[in-house]
Formats: structure tokens, sequence, C-alpha cells
């Protein structure tokens, strides 16, 4: 496993930027892609207080019982452009401080281009892929789009 201190990621999602916002701010959408593939995030784990100064807090949960929690603060919030949070495992915390992610949302030709950047702690960046793909995928769903 490869660490890194900071990297970034950058997705073209098929979906209006509208869409890719509300699923990272509104829990009944963040529950259907943020986890790993044999987990979940049940809505009533989630919290998304998505202004500066709020919190966000997910449990994803596993066979047997595991579970797993992350949270943060928001730092900043400028709706649909850009999300700026702090991360960390609360479950773990000797791991060390909580790092930054940033996030750019950018109208391309009705799709949305979406610019992570984690910084500040040695992460793999394996894991947000696999939760980016969950997303990707999320939007190839029918219940992702709003009603016509």
């Amino acid at each position: 496993m490869t660490l890194t201190v900071e990297y970034k990621i950058t997705r073209l999602l098929d979906a209006p930027r509208e869409l890719v916002w509300a699923a990272w701010t509104e829990p009944e959408l963040f529950s259907r892609w943020f986890s790993a593939r044999r987990m979940a995030t049940p809505i009533g784990r989630i919290t998304l207080d998505a202004w500066p100064g709020g919190v966000w807090r997910a449990t994803l949960t596993g066979d047997e019982g595991f579970e797993v929690t992350f949270d943060g603060t928001y730092r900043e919030v400028r709706k649909p452009v850009r999300l700026v949070f702090t991360t960390g495992d609360p479950d773990s915390p000797g791991e060390g401080p909580a790092s930054v992610v940033t996030i750019d949302f950018a109208d391309v030709d009705g799709k949305t281009e979406m610019r992570f950047h984690q910084h500040g702690v040695n992460v793999d960046p394996a894991g947000w892929m696999e939760f980016f793909d969950r997303l990707a995928e999320h939007f190839t769903t029918a219940s992702a789009r709003p009603p016509a």
C-alpha cells in the first residue's frame, strides 16, 4: 500500500453540478455511495450540517457488526461550487490530526467535473477511489435522477 501526504483526484460525473452537490450534502443521496462495496452507510448514521463550522459524520457498517466512523468540520461551503472540510477517523484517534479535503465542482457540458484534493495526513487514495466509483455508478441509475 502506498501512502501519500497529499493527492488529487479528478472525475467527470454524468450528472449536473447541482445533483453532484446534493450527493455530497443530502444524507439520503450520500448514503447511496459513501461506503466500500460490501458495506453500507445508513441514513440514520449520517449528519451533514453543510455550513462553515458545521459538522459531518458518517458511520459505515459491515458484516458481523463491523463499523467505522468518519467525521469532520466544514470550513468552506459555496453551493454548488466548493466544499472544504476536515476529515478523520474518530475510532482511531492515535492516527494523528484530521486532514483537509477540498472539492471543486465545475459544469462541463451538462456533466460535472469534480476535483478532489486531500492533504495533511498519510492516506491511501484507493479508499476514495472506490467511493468515487460508487458515486459515478449512482448517477447511472434511475433513482439518482430527479423526477421529470
